[in-house]
């Protein structure tokens, strides 16, 4: 075992005896027996957070490939509505957004589904970051790769097929699993409009059992279980290509 490892298992044991201790302050006997009854209602919770992400991330990953494409575009317009658009979502909190999208940008438009809405404003927030991504993605395509792909008489087809794309990729995949997984915990906010995803479902389960501290560590665990690995995969991702 090198130095290395053994830094980790005792930086995750002094994680774990914090915990126990914060826990332990709280409760006599920790136990979440009394969650059983709800585990149907805690795994569509489950499910949903994992569906919504999904969605949300390939929405943001279509709109902000969109808006990608208008802030490279020669139409003022679409450059300034790409800016003016980016500036708004930085400065709204997501709360705010998802609020603001289900109870007045729906009814406006004549639609009641506030759990359409909500996933319409995550996919909204999201839409800058993704932009952004694909500036970074595109833009590490230097113009002497251009020059040589036109010194070599290189179809459109060929230049996105065998040299855009492939580099493209590999600087996309990162920064958006890293996406994925702030939508996975942005989506906690959708509780307020009675979404059941993860947040959702556990604050229901405490509302029956009043067990208030073993709900808030389950549903730490539950976020943990699914942003963790996506975590481990990114730098996996990271060291494989060689970002």
């Amino acid at each position: 075992m090198n130095n290395k490892t053994l830094a980790y298992i005792l930086a995750i044991l002094t994680i774990m005896a914090l915990v126990a201790f914060v826990v332990m302050r709280q409760v006599d006997g920790f136990s979440i027996e009394s969650f059983s009854p709800y585990r149907r209602l805690i795994t569509t919770g489950i499910r949903n957070t994992i569906i919504l992400s999904v969605v949300s991330l390939l929405g943001s990953l279509v709109l902000g490939f969109v808006f990608y494409l208008f802030s490279i575009s020669k139409v003022k317009y679409l450059n300034a509505i790409t800016d003016v658009f980016t500036e708004i979502i930085y400065g709204t909190p997501l709360l705010v957004l998802v609020v603001i999208t289900a109870f007045l940008i729906g009814p406006a438009f004549g639609t009641f589904n506030r759990n359409a809405m909500g996933y319409l404003a995550l996919i909204m927030y999201m839409t800058p970051y993704m932009k952004n991504v694909y500036q970074s993605a595109f833009s590490s395509i230097s113009r002497d790769q251009y020059m040589t792909m036109d010194l070599f008489g290189f179809t459109p087809y060929q230049r996105y097929r065998y040299i855009i794309i492939p580099q493209v990729i590999r600087i996309l995949m990162p920064p958006m699993m890293n996406n994925f997984s702030l939508i996975i915990k942005g989506s906690a906010l959708l509780n307020v409009l009675s979404y059941n995803e993860i947040y959702y479902a556990v604050r229901v389960a405490q509302s029956q059992t009043f067990a208030f501290v073993e709900g808030y560590i389950l549903m730490w665990g539950l976020y943990l279980i699914i942003t963790i690995p996506l975590s481990q995969l990114t730098k996996w991702i990271e060291r494989k290509w060689a970002l």
